[in-house]
């Protein structure tokens, strides 16, 4: 990164300090009105936008392409049959229209005679065949990368993006409770292959002109020890491709330790754009090729310039889009029905009643995205979803509306955390909260307009370690705790990594990872949004480390709060994502002048504090943690092998199992109680698992499936247990 020589370090207890960041945060973070093209004039325009009488932005087009019974037609209890309806989306925008004015580059894309703006993507809709039997409700998965969770994460199926067999399908969760299940594409960059969702929309072009810039690209070596001869220039992306290929000659590739350290220039005979296949090396747009190797944990940067940039941010319509379509309306303009519309007694009328957004990761900082540019409100001032699941999003939104914008890029602790995506607003403020002025409340376009879902917000350990988590629910110096909107709950999901563990050991790893399943609870936190939004059921309390109860502290008192673990190396540090300047116009055009930004400073991040066995305290905490078999940690340092060893792995925490006996204990140095200390036996473990699993029952935190589940596997456990490299993890 480009660093100014007078960079400042922040903590979040010093005053001075504080004075400082709240000087460089008025001149280089996001004011809610920079960011959406000036948000007080946009807001005022879309008060007005229906009066205006512009045209509308809609699914002008379904195309199916595939109808067919889920499952060869098999029956979902009393909701019956299920089909499976896929196909394509055909979209248009007014460039006009005050709704989507926050979309950069719009006024550059190319026009319908009609001066629409053209763009489509692949759906798949999952609907009882007898709509009669639906609940009224409608799930949307925003993808991931063109991937989607839905049918593992909530119906114990398959990961699959097309859904076919009973398998599959899963248990039938949703589909027994009569939910209608909808899936489109949003991301332009997606790569192909796998049934992923694609979404194709138009180049900016500036008149005739084609747009052309410079972009930074960072490639890491991150997952093995071994150097790697070729590289993707941006992984899991299409990306863009420089626009002086096949030439090197005005691209600038450096190498670098860590984010911050010295750049040394690669000679450009000794890279090009290639790739390579056994010993053939063949041209490549997309892959770099490296003489020497990409050596492990090594930062590598490549400056370069790209021309003809995707409207990226039409992705934020699409979605709004498609949910207005079948929410509301009956046909689109060929004359297709809306499969989700019911003939009654009185006719027909929409199915749905309630829709509710779902998002993992990248798409839970879409999300999040979404409604910090109000994208969540329809071009007739309806609100497209009820209620918002955002998991594992940690603080961020992401590059999803800016030129030459990938969306798969990310901030993490060792690569890319300069790209867009930890920024402010970081906080989901009470009604009454007014100190920020809006300045860092994620909703406060969602308040202007009156339009504000329900929202339940929930982390793993790791993303309080690497991906700013704890900027949600505090100030943006990090010295007290924020307040938290009526219509908001956030939870912690105490000792759980980003997402579930393939296996204990990865080779970059310093420690084994930690296993646990944050599967669970996913459920319960649907069937409470259900009961929030359509019974005024309030859902449980959130359940988040406060520094108001010593629960939330720095990495360096969480080293020190550490009990004394044989062969645990503490980083003594977090990912503190970085304030960047990215240039002028980046903030109202979406237009990054400063390649690479410069880096002015760190938002202060926190991590949960420590019981006595250095388990996390202060969220909801599983019977992994409650009756421990081990301590595990949402933070797990790079081994020395792999290069930058003080960073942390991207998406795994860190378990250290307790040992068997007092003895072994002792002679090894370790100060947690043992097994033998804590259990008699395998009975007395199982009995602890048993309530701590009812507690969590009763406040409606699991279903009564998935506490089933965790009691059986207790059951199921040798005693001694013993490790498994893989699932099920414990003999």
């Amino acid at each position: 990164m480009t660093t100014h020589s007078n960079r400042i370090s922040f903590s979040p207890t010093n005053v001075k300090t504080h004075i400082k960041l709240d000087n460089i945060l008025s001149n280089h973070r996001p004011s809610v009105g920079q960011y959406a093209t000036t948000f007080s004039r946009l807001i005022l325009m879309m008060m007005f936008a229906l009066a205006m009488k512009t045209a509308e932005a809609k699914v002008v087009r379904v195309v199916v392409e595939e109808r067919v019974l889920l499952a060869n037609g098999h029956f979902f209890g009393n909701v019956g049959q299920y089909e499976k309806i896929r196909g394509t989306i055909h979209y248009e925008v007014d460039p006009e229209n005050p709704a989507s004015a926050a979309i950069v580059d719009l006024e550059f894309a190319p026009k319908n005679v009609r001066g629409m703006v053209e763009f489509s993507g692949d759906f798949m809709l999952l609907i009882p065949l007898d709509m009669s039997k639906a609940n009224g409700r409608l799930v949307y998965e925003v993808n991931n990368r063109g991937r989607i969770f839905t049918f593992a994460s909530l119906n114990g199926g398959q990961l699959t993006n097309n859904p076919q067999t009973l398998e599959q399908a899963g248990d039938g969760f949703l589909l027994h409770q009569g939910y209608s299940l909808l899936f489109s594409g949003w991301n332009w960059d997606v790569t192909e292959g796998d049934d992923r969702f694609q979404f194709e929309v138009p180049y900016a072009k500036d008149g005739e002109q084609s747009i052309r810039q410079k972009i930074a690209a960072e490639i890491v070596n991150n997952m093995s020890l071994k150097a790697l001869q070729t590289m993707p220039l941006a992984k899991q992306s299409r990306g863009y491709p420089s626009a002086n290929y096949p030439h090197n000659n005005m691209d600038v590739l450096t190498v670098r330790d860590t984010p911050e350290g010295k750049r040394t220039i690669i000679p450009n005979d000794q890279w090009s754009y290639s790739s390579q296949k056994g010993d053939e090396i063949f041209a490549d747009s997309l892959s770099l090729y490296l003489k020497n190797g990409f050596q492990p944990g090594e930062i590598y940067e490549l400056i370069y310039e790209v021309k003809n940039p995707k409207v990226a941010g039409l992705g934020f319509a699409a979605v709004r889009d498609i949910l207005s379509f079948f929410k509301y309306e009956y046909e689109d303009a060929f004359g297709f029905h809306n499969p989700l519309i019911s003939e009654t007694e009185l006719g027909k009328e929409p199915a749905i009643k309630y829709t509710y957004v779902f998002g993992y990761s990248q798409p839970a900082r879409f999300i999040a995205h979404m409604l910090m540019q109000g994208f969540h409100v329809d071009e007739n001032e309806r609100m497209v979803f009820d209620g918002a699941r955002i998991h594992v999003a940690g603080g961020g939104k992401g590059g999803f509306n800016s030129r030459f914008v990938q969306t798969t890029h990310h901030p993490l602790d060792l690569q890319g955390n300069y790209m867009p995506a930890d920024y402010p607003p970081f906080n989901f403020l009470a009604d009454d909260d007014l100190g920020s002025g809006g300045e860092n409340d994620v909703l406060a376009v969602a308040k202007k307009l009156g339009k504000m879902p329900k929202i339940l917000i929930t982390n793993s350990a790791l993303e309080y370690w690497n991906r700013s988590a704890s900027l949600v629910h505090t100030t943006i110096d990090g010295s007290k705790d924020a307040s938290v909107h009526k219509n908001v709950r956030i939870y912690l999901i105490n000792g759980a990594p980003h997402g579930p563990t393939p296996r204990r050991y990865l080779e970059v790893a310093q420690h084994s990872l930690s296993i646990i399943d944050s599967g669970p609870l996913i459920r319960s936190f649907l069937i409470m949004m259900d009961d929030w939004v359509t019974k005024e059921i309030e859902p449980a309390d959130s359940r988040y480390p406060r520094i108001d109860r010593n629960e939330l502290i720095t990495a360096a008192e969480h080293k020190q709060l550490m009990p004394a673990i044989p062969g645990m190396r503490h980083p003594g540090r977090n990912f503190q994502p970085p304030i960047c300047d990215y240039g002028p116009e980046f903030w109202n055009k979406g237009i990054m002048s400063n390649i690479p930004p410069v880096v002015i400073g760190h938002y202060p991040t926190l991590v949960p504090a420590v019981d006595k066995d250095g388990n996390g305290i202060g969220g909801i905490r599983l019977p992994d943690i409650t009756v421990p078999l081990g301590t595990y940690q949402g933070f797990n340092p790079r081994r020395n092998q792999a290069n930058a060893p003080n960073y942390m792995t991207s998406f795994f925490g860190s378990f250290w199992p307790l040992a068997l006996t007092q003895a072994e204990r002792e002679s090894s140095g370790d100060s947690r109680l043992s097994l033998e200390e804590r259990y008699d036996g395998k009975e007395s473990y199982v009995k602890n698992v048993i309530i701590e699993t009812n507690k969590l029952l009763g406040d409606r935190l699991l279903t009564q499936e998935d506490a089933d589940r965790i009691i059986a596997d207790a059951k199921a456990k040798n005693w001694p247990p013993v490790m498994l490299e893989t699932w099920p993890f414990w003999k």
